[in-house]
Formats: C-alpha cells, sequence, structure tokens
C-alpha cells in the first residue's frame, strides 16, 4: 500500500505542463490547427406531389380537397477542411459539399466565413472551396509517396461537430483500391489509418509527425474500428490543381470491363469450355463501343500482361497506371490473345461524365 507520503507526494505534483507533458503531437497540433477549418453546409429539399394529384381521373377521388402544397425542408451538413492558400482556398471532400446551397467556413479564431465551391470531383471524393479573404494561415503539404506502414499519423477535424478535435495512430497501410475498401467507384487508392476518424472529419488533414499533411480523410468501414481511409496528398493536391484553374478534373478512361485473373477466374472458365493460355493479367469482358480500347483493337477475352513493359496483375493496377500517366499519354499495352502475344497503343480519353 502507498505511504501517505506517496500520495502527498503525487498530490503536491504541479499541474501545470512539464517538458514530459509536451510530445511532437502537441507541437503538430499548435503548427496546423490555425489552418483547420469546420465547413457547415445546407441544403433545401423540396418534396413534389405524386403526377397522379395532377391526374383528372384520380382527382375526381379527392373531390374538392386541395391536395397540400409541395413541401420544403433544410438538410444540414458538416464536414473539415484545410487551407492550402493564404487567399483562401480550402481542400475537403466533395461528398461534403455536394448539392449544398450554402456554404459556410468556420476558423479556430472564431470567425465565420461564407464558401463558395470551386470545384468538386466525385470520382476523388476532392472538392476545393474559396472564401475571400487574405493572409490566411496555410498547412504544409507533404508527400504521400514517402508514407510507409507504421508511420505516426495525426487526424484533426470536428467529428459530429465537435471542433478542434484530435485523434492518433499509425500508417496501417498504403495503396488501398477503391474497391479493398467498397467505394469501387473512386478511381483512386487511398492510405489506411487507425487514427480515429468519425463523421465530420471528412474533409480534414491527415498528417505526419513533421505536421505535414499526407492525406485527406474521408472514409470509415461502418461497423469497424480502427479502420479508417484518407485521399494521399498527392492525388488529392493534383485533383485540387485542376478544380482551381478548370473547375473539373479529368480522368483518364479506356472503356474496358474487366477482372483479376485468378485460379479460380480460370477454372470457372475452363467449367465453360473457355480456355485461355494466360495464368495471370486482367481479363477483358466487356467493351463500350466507340472507346478508346474499342479504338485501339482490344477485344473481350483479352488478358492484359502489361503496360509500358510494366507487368500488371490486377485489375486495380490497370486503373493506378491510367490516373499515374493521365489523359493523353500514349500506353503501350501488352496482352494475350488466344495463343498470339499482341502489343497494341492505346491513348486513354477523358472519363465521359454520367450526362453524356
Amino acid at each position: 500500500m502507498p505511504s501517505a507520503s506517496g500520495a502527498t507526494g503525487l498530490t503536491n505534483r504541479p499541474l501545470v505542463p512539464t517538458a514530459s507533458d509536451t510530445n511532437f503531437v502537441v507541437e503538430v497540433v499548435k503548427k496546423v490547427e490555425p489552418a483547420v477549418v469546420q465547413i457547415n453546409t445546407s441544403q433545401t429539399v423540396r418534396s413534389q406531389l405524386p403526377e397522379e394529384m395532377d391526374d383528372p381521373f384520380f382527382r375526381r377521388f379527392y373531390g374538392d380537397v386541395e391536395p397540400p402544397p409541395p413541401s420544403e425542408r433544410t438538410r444540414q451538413g458538416i464536414g473539415s477542411g484545410f487551407v492550402i492558400s493564404s487567399n483562401g482556398q480550402i481542400v475537403t471532400n466533395a461528398h461534403v459539399v455536394n448539392k449544398a446551397d450554402t456554404v459556410t467556413v468556420s476558423f479556430s479564431d472564431g470567425r465565420t466565413l461564407e464558401g463558395r465551391v470551386l470545384g468538386e470531383d466525385p470520382a476523388s471524393d476532392v472538392a476545393v472551396v474559396q472564401v475571400s479573404a487574405s493572409n490566411l494561415p496555410t498547412v504544409t503539404l507533404g508527400r504521400s509517396d514517402r508514407v510507409e506502414p507504421g508511420q505516426w499519423a495525426i487526424a484533426i477535424g470536428n467529428p459530429l461537430g465537435l471542433q478542434k478535435s484530435v485523434t492518433v495512430g499509425v500508417i496501417s497501410a498504403t495503396s488501398r483500391s477503391g474497391s479493398d475498401i467498397g467505394v469501387s467507384d473512386k478511381r483512386i487508392d487511398f492510405l489506411q489509418t487507425d487514427a480515429a476518424i468519425n463523421p465530420g472529419n471528412s474533409g480534414g488533414p491527415l498528417l505526419n509527425a513533421r505536421g505535414e499533411v499526407i492525406g485527406v480523410n474521408t472514409a470509415i468501414i461502418s461497423g469497424a474500428q480502427g479502420l479508417g481511409f484518407a485521399i494521399p496528398i498527392d492525388t488529392a493536391q493534383r485533383i485540387a490543381k485542376q478544380l482551381i484553374t478548370k473547375g473539373r478534373a479529368e480522368h483518364p478512361y479506356l472503356g474496358v470491363k474487366m477482372v483479376t485473373l485468378t485460379p479460380e477466374v480460370k477454372q470457372q472458365l475452363n467449367n465453360r469450355k473457355v480456355r485461355l493460355a494466360a495464368d495471370r493479367g486482367v481479363l477483358i469482358i466487356g467493351l463500350v463501343k466507340g472507346s478508346p480500347a474499342d479504338k485501339a483493337g482490344i477485344k473481350a477475352g483479352d488478358v492484359i500482361e502489361s503496360i509500358n513493359n510494366k507487368p500488371v496483375n490486377k485489375a486495380e493496377e490497370i486503373q493506378r497506371v491510367l490516373e499515374n500517366n493521365g489523359v493523353g499519354s500514349q500506353l503501350q499495352i501488352q496482352l494475350q490473345r488466344g495463343e498470339q502475344k499482341v502489343t497494341l497503343a492505346v491513348r486513354p480519353e477523358p472519363l465521359p461524365t454520367r450526362s453524356q
């Protein structure tokens, strides 16, 4: 049992920060927090009456009763972001500002400014918001291509509206594909971290031990603990530059439907009397008519084995090569077609928008 004098010694410990209480996380927060913002959005949602209400056939069942007028309600949203330029450009997630009628940005010093969305890219979940201000504190951008599993990861944001929240963990993995984490519509890779990320953290920075931004916090897997994901800052920065200059981002597009050729897939094809000479690679199972791949002569049943003489073994690797090379770059695709080895030149085009 501790002696009374021992207890007294603990009680008399100075209740002020000492050198032993301060660590690198404290220094990172002091450095970065002024450039981290809370983003509040609102969207007016209108409920329309069914068309049948205006149909004379159905109206006779209601007699002289007037149907209720269309109703409106306001949907509120909250997220985080960080300032990348002193003149008011802020990076956040596209899903934070999507379809927002108003965007309000709150700073750690108490200021609140109206924001304007310069552009948003659903394919990467990156958006840029502009506020009218100057001499704003900014973050320092790091390089996500140098990030390794096991490195420290610090998340700052506004989970559930709780401003200036800090969580700490490590980088659990790099290069997680969209399909790996259940968002196959996202055409990028992600960093995985066990630093706690909750609703409202979306769009906030993921930092290294030097206080440099290495990612944009974006997603969690529902029902799981210790599984958070961030957009690598190299990707986010590339997309943000396009949104600032063009208002939109371009993603390279081949126009193929593809699956990784695994032993299981090959066996299933063998069971259907479809024989493939290749044992590895990416199997083309369909093409979009008139797409770059179609125009280059790629066919269903081809197995892509390498691009620019670098082997590809997974469908995600092809998407990665496309994103790294960009729109308009010529790619030499080496594939297996039946018993033949074929090389085709393909020039990716911009990914068509949904309206196209």
